[in-house]
């Protein structure tokens, strides 16, 4: 039996001082906090994490209009005391009468917790604003990791990659928000040595990150909270996790634990156990096919040398007869996504793009269609769109877009094909997609499913507009919302990209590749690939991968890579043709078994195999190792 004052010996953290240093230490774990800098030092075992000091640009401060930055160190109240609340211990380092050489003195007072966890001895840093006369607009706490201490860096950029501290070629510059393409994960790490470390963000929604590395480095991650609706408002925190012994896998594991332990994991079993539908995903290949593609001359994608393209039709009950072809090739099920069956098209009219197609058969061909699919057991979802608000729509008013700023500024583009558009306040994305959804299903259209376009790609909005005022986090709830009535009006939930915040709410998404330069679209890995999402999520959403049999590259895909090896290393679903050929259906078929049998595993392990990092090997928790080898076009599965 343990006696109380051994219990309370064994988990104690202390606190001291020495002139201007202040240290927090347990067992296993030193921080010194320097009070003239404000620069942080972790010592775990032999490695030291440290952090670089206060800068000028620390804080973004706002006073009647204007805005200005300025440091943490220009507070002339600086108050260090020991903060305990039994849970964690440390520091609390309170900051009062800033003064700035334009605003004079700023009415604001900030508290900044150092503090380490007992029990993990993890690191937490918590930001607390009190806005009176003054508002945070940004704020640049806890700092970076100084990049001399760092070897690699692991960023969930997309899928995920590492950046050598010296690696020859410049990475692409991010300075996104979290849920973007920037960071699906609101997490970042590094190697140093054999140790690791990362920061997760525990407070994400409102904080961007900007990531630099330059031709040759150093390479910098540098975290900045964002303001809510004009404020800092309320607080922010930060974990920082060290590990003795670790590398990008035992990072992606951490940040697994730390979405288990805060329930947003949701495994595939746990979503068939709620909807059975999905379980017919396991096993079944994407067919990705459209009916309207009609281009406005505002849009960019208008064609001005050849207009006949810029309306390019196929009826519904054309396509149900290419699906009987296929279906009668041997593929007994498959997961169809069908473009562009609204009223006019793909991405046009949206919200407001009921009914369906009239030039392709309308209500009744496309109650035709899902007939068919029902019929050739083939999952029949919809592309739908609910945040691109397009202008010339029958209901559009510009009172219902999102303010992006308390001076009514509004999104405006042309870049779709249905031209000019706004965004869409997500206070209204809800009723507008139920609305929608249920008319189909009404009318006896037996559709299965739905993709939500943008809104698991795109970082959430705010919304400044009074009328229908909405924070980031606010909106990530409405679109939640729209998700969950998907599964519930019609079945099978699915969007664009694996953003974290979205991944308990979807079954599928349309693709979670690697970055490349410039774009996704096609180029060089934008750093060195490794599924850092995988690693956390693959047992909890599915995705497709682009099959190029005939060529390397592809959708997300780095050059001179197999995307049939990235899809089949990464047990995913496969993309398949309307019209394959036999190569590609035995390609896909394969790669359809290795998904079915291992989508509802975690993978537990990737690892390089030599040091041209062409030779990869994952491991899953079922036993199955996959290894791929990029040069040789070859793999093994055992």
């Amino acid at each position: 039996m343990v006696e109380r004052a051994d219990f309370l010996s064994s988990r104690r953290i202390s606190v001291s001082q020495e002139g201007k240093t202040w240290t927090i230490r347990s067992e296993r774990r030193t921080v010194q906090f320097d009070e003239s800098t404000f620069g942080v030092c972790i010592h775990s075992g032999q490695t030291v994490w440290r952090m670089i000091g206060s800068q000028a640009d620390d804080l973004t401060v706002g006073r009647n209009g204007s805005a200005a930055s300025m440091a943490l160190t220009a507070a002339r109240s600086r108050h260090v005391s020991h903060y305990d609340t039994g849970s964690i211990g440390g520091l609390m380092i309170h900051l009062r009468d800033f003064v700035h050489p334009q605003f004079g003195s700023i009415d604001l007072e900030l508290r900044l917790v150092i503090a380490m966890e007992l029990g993990t001895e993890e690191i937490l840093f918590h930001l607390i604003p009190t806005e009176q006369g003054a508002a945070v607009l940004d704020c640049r706490w806890p700092k970076m990791v100084d990049p001399a201490c760092v070897d690699v860096t692991v960023v969930p950029n997309m899928q995920g990659v590492l950046i050598p501290k010296d690696f020859p070629q410049a990475v692409v510059q991010y300075d996104d928000r979290m849920y973007g393409r920037g960071f699906y994960m609101p997490w970042w790490g590094y190697q140093q040595g054999r140790a690791a470390a990362m920061t997760i963000l525990e407070t994400p929604v409102d904080a961007s990150a900007k990531l630099e590395h330059p031709a040759g480095g150093p390479t910098q991650v540098t975290l900045k909270w964002l303001d809510q609706l004009g404020r800092l408002a309320y607080p922010r925190k930060v974990r920082f996790c060290a590990f003795d012994e670790g590398d990008y896998v035992t990072l992606a594991k951490r940040y697994r634990r730390h979405v288990i332990e805060s329930g947003q994991f949701i495994s595939l079993r746990e979503k068939i156990a709620r909807n059975p539908l999905v379980g017919r995903l396991l096993g079944s290949p994407v067919v990705h096919t459209g009916i309207l593609y009609h281009m406005e001359p505002s849009s960019s994608y208008y064609n001005h040398e050849d207009p006949s393209k810029n309306h390019e039709l196929v009826t519904f009950d054309q396509r149900a007869a290419e699906l009987r072809k296929l279906a009668s090739r041997g593929v007994d099920k498959a997961y169809v996504h069908l473009d562009g069956w609204g009223y006019r098209g793909y991405d046009n009219f949206h919200p407001d793009h009921m009914p369906p197609c009239e030039e392709a058969g309308g209500w009744e061909a496309m109650k035709r269609f899902a007939d068919a699919c029902d019929e050739l057991n083939f999952l029949f979802a919809i592309h739908d769109q609910y945040r691109d608000y397009f202008h010339d729509g029958p209901a559009h008013d510009a009172r219902h877009e999102v303010w992006e700023d308390a001076n009514g500024k509004r999104h405006y583009e042309t870049t779709w094909p249905g031209g000019a558009e706004g965004l869409l306040c997500s206070s209204l994305s809800p009723l507008a997609q139920a609305r929608n959804h249920r008319a189909l299903i009404d009318l006896g259209i037996r559709i299965r499913g739905a993709y939500l376009d943008v809104i698991a790609v795109v970082p959430p909005d705010q919304c400044f507009n009074p009328e229908h005022p909405v924070t980031r986090r606010e909106c990530l709830a409405n679109w939640a919302k729209c998700l969950g009535q998907v599964r519930a009006i019609l079945g099978v939930v699915s969007s664009e990209e694996p953003c974290d915040w979205a991944i308990p709410h979807l079954d599928l998404v349309h693709h979670g590749p690697y970055p490349l330069v410039p774009n996704p679209g096609r180029g060089p890995a934008n750093g060195i690939p490794v599924p850092l999402l995988n690693l956390v999520y693959h047992d909890a959403i599915m995705l497709p991968w682009s099959v190029n049999i005939d060529g390397k590259g592809g959708w997300g895909i780095p050059d001179g890579d197999s995307s049939v090896l990235h899809a089949l290393m990464n047990a995913g679903m496969p993309y398949l043709s309307l019209e394959p050929s036999e190569r590609e259906l035995a390609t896909v078929r394969t790669l359809c078994q290795i998904q079915e049998k291992l989508a509802l595993q975690e993978m537990v392990s990737h690892q390089f195999l030599d040091d041209s990092r062409r030779r990869q090997r994952v491991a899953y928790a079922d036993g199955t190792t996959i290894t791929v080898d990029f040069d040789k076009d070859e793999y093994t599965i055992s």
